[in-house]
């Protein structure tokens, strides 16, 4: 029962860090698959709650919390939706992981130096379509370093480069250029 309450304790205290603070940091997500090379995509992030602003594949998204905003600047086109829970969940996965918690089994372990504490979320059901999350969290500061899904033969990893707590306003949206296409999706 102790080791649950620390564990639970951990992954609170981390998922309300990124409630309080603003984290920024550059990226890479790792996609592969059994039968295929993987494939690396870099990337930017700033979040702080849901609220995220983010760059990536040569499309800057935001979200303020109401609004999702992808603006492509190969086509000038600035779409505009109001998303769903599960499209949120799909797009931020530090969001996944605090959906997650309620339906899992948590284990969690820190790194032989013990600086750092790797958290595995495994489904109860696993019918929600993982097999696992993985959380790697450094200790000092709760800070993410990287989160990882397995999905059957599929793995998803995203890895944080020097990831930090910044304080300051943060926009979270997109303002479009005149010459700007906008695409109002939202209902």
């Amino acid at each position: 029962m102790t080791n649950l309450f620390v564990i639970l304790t951990i992954l609170s205290s981390f998922l309300t860090n990124l409630e309080t603070k603003t984290l920024q940091s550059d990226f890479t997500v790792t996609v592969s698959e059994e039968v295929n090379a993987p494939m690396n995509y870099p990337g930017t992030l700033t979040m702080h709650g849901s609220s995220f602003r983010l760059s990536m594949f040569g499309i800057e998204a935001a979200y303020d919390g109401k609004t999702m905003y992808m603006y492509n600047a190969d086509v000038d086109e600035l779409t505009l939706t109001n998303p769903t829970e599960q499209e949120l969940l799909e797009t931020n996965p530090f969001l996944y992981a605090r959906a997650l918690v309620g339906v899992c089994n948590i284990a969690e372990r820190a790194t032989q130096d013990g600086k750092q504490t790797i958290i595995t979320l495994t489904p109860k059901d696993q019918s929600i379509g993982i097999n696992r999350f993985t959380l790697r969290v450094r200790n000092e500061d709760l800070m993410p370093l990287s989160a990882e899904i397995k999905e059957g033969k599929k793995t998803s990893s995203l890895k944080m480069k020097e990831p930090k707590f910044v304080s300051g306003e943060q926009k979270y949206e997109i303002v479009p250029e005149k010459s700007t296409f906008v695409n109002d999706m939202r209902l």
